[in-house]
């Protein structure tokens, strides 16, 4: 793998009651799961926050994990662990292994005019081809570069970069700050996994290998970065014995935790909105819509995300003073369209489209269309044709749709359910609610323990057929075109 470090994976003897854990470290929150080897029934769990914002000092997320581990019952009888995290964000450590600065996350969109001027300097081609993605203000390459061109003092002290998984991984396993952690900080000692690593901005998904030259242009040189491993592989073991997986970024650790196969694409309606697939061809899109991602299994994962989801639901929700419940009963009641009114939903910026300072819109209003039923669903609308609107971005990169799985918090809401089946034009299904990221890190645990990827059942359900309304995603684009030239 990239810098030619291999990492064997310990084959353990195992029992029927042999438990691995998996660990979902999200933007919200840090989810813990343990599961027994043989049937994948998830025996414990445990849960701790996180703090809100765009830039977090990692030691919060740490104490989280550790928080998580403790309401789960702890590891005393754990063989194997594995962490799945939110994708891109920048963590600086320092020669001594310290946080240089609070980590910018994947929503910070400080760093947009960064995107740019790597682009202007790199170029889109060169981008697309040797990275399969263009650099947004999420990816870690254009946050590294307004480090360097904002925080020059601290920029100067950056000795190594990794990901919010790497780190917890690292400090999983006994590393840190000298003087904090049993092992000290060994930089070398950092690992990533090729999904994450294929979010830097910096690294080829193709050759598995990163690229220097992209690094040098974002920070002026190149610092350590994590040995990436293979999908069976371990980053090491903790102090108490413990194999440690090789982990993932968030969408490729669901899509570990779901089965998917090439075929599959997913749905994920949470805090962000995601599309992806799982595919044998890596995806080269230079229009910047989708990204050319890798999976956790070998393969490779092109995706689409975007800004708004479950937020701009929950937003429309509590304006209208209602409960979820009501809020369903509402959204059920307005015909497709909702009579005319529609929204663009992009409240915090967005990502795809590449429009990092635009505000949402609403239209087509009337006073036959302004009531609470047809606001209640033109929120829904706006961020399903949106998600719809990255899958058709998706299948031109060559996947072929054969189902659609909704997951995420807001694929529960019946009407979200029901409105999709008129907005995806393919068969629906939606898998029982479960932490799929967290489920995904179990995975790799088992498969780093045992050199066997686990093929555990997952249930789902079918959600009924409806005619399909190419008229509300029409309009939809209509809107987000005249948006887009607003902005541009």
């Amino acid at each position: 793998m990239a810098q030619g470090k291999l990492w064997t994976c310990f084959l353990r003897k195992t029992t029927d009651m042999t438990l691995v854990a998996g660990v979902d470290s999200s933007t919200q929150s840090c989810k813990v799961v343990i599961r027994r080897l043989d049937t994948g029934e998830v025996v414990r769990t445990g849960h701790a926050a996180h703090p809100e914002g765009t830039e977090v000092d990692p030691e919060e997320w740490w104490v989280a994990l550790q928080s998580a581990i403790a309401d789960a019952g702890g590891f005393s009888d754990v063989q194997a662990v594995s962490i799945g995290a939110q994708q891109h964000g920048l963590v600086a450590l320092d020669e001594d292994g310290r946080v240089v600065r609070k980590a910018l996350l994947w929503n910070d969109t400080r760093s947009a005019p960064s995107a740019n001027d790597l682009i202007a300097e790199l170029g889109r081609a060169r981008f697309a081809d040797e990275t399969g993605s263009i650099p947004v203000a999420s990816f870690t390459i254009t946050k590294l570069r307004w480090v360097a061109d904002n925080e020059p003092d601290n920029a100067a002290r950056i000795a190594a970069v990794c990901l919010p998984h790497d780190w917890l991984s690292w400090r999983l396993m006994g590393y840190g700050p000298v003087g904090e952690s049993p092992r000290g900080p060994v930089l070398d000692a950092l690992t990533t996994d090729r999904s994450d690593a294929s979010g830097t901005g910096y690294f080829s998904s193709s050759t598995n290998e990163y690229l220097p030259e992209f690094v040098n242009q974002a920070l002026g040189r190149t610092p350590v970065l994590p040995t990436v491993l293979g999908p069976s592989d371990t980053a090491g073991e903790t102090p108490d014995g413990i194999v440690v997986g090789v982990g993932a970024g968030d969408n490729a650790g669901a899509a570990l935790g779901l089965g998917a196969m090439p075929g599959d694409v997913i749905v994920s309606i949470g805090t962000s909105g995601t599309v992806f697939s799982v595919s044998r061809v890596p995806a080269r899109d230079e229009s910047g819509l989708v990204a050319g991602f890798a999976d956790a299994s070998g393969h490779y994962l092109p995706l689409i995300a975007t800004l708004n989801a479950a937020r701009v639901l929950d937003a429309t929700r509590s304006l209208l003073g209602v409960d979820f419940a009501e809020f369903e009963k509402l959204a059920l009641a307005a015909p497709p369209g909702s009579n005319g009114a529609h929204l663009i939903p992009f409240f915090e910026g967005e990502r795809t489209p590449n429009l990092p300072f635009a505000t949402a819109t609403l239209q087509g209003l009337s006073l036959a269309s302004y009531t609470r039923e047809n606001l209640a669903r033109a929120s829904i609308e706006g961020v399903l044709c949106s998600l719809a609107e990255g899958l058709d971005a998706v299948m031109a990169q060559g996947v072929k749709p054969e189902r659609v799985m909704l997951i995420g918090g807001s694929a529960q809401n019946h009407a979200v359910q029901s409105i999709a089946a008129t907005l995806f034009d393919y068969p629906l299904e939606v898998p029982q609610p479960a932490e799929y990221v967290a489920l995904g890190a179990s995975v790799q645990a088992a498969w780093s323990l045992t050199g066997n990827r686990p093929e555990w059942p997952i249930e789902s359900r079918p959600i009924e057929t409806a005619k399909y309304r190419q008229d509300v995603r029409t309009r939809y684009a209509d809107t987000r075109k005249h948006t887009y030239q607003a902005e541009s």
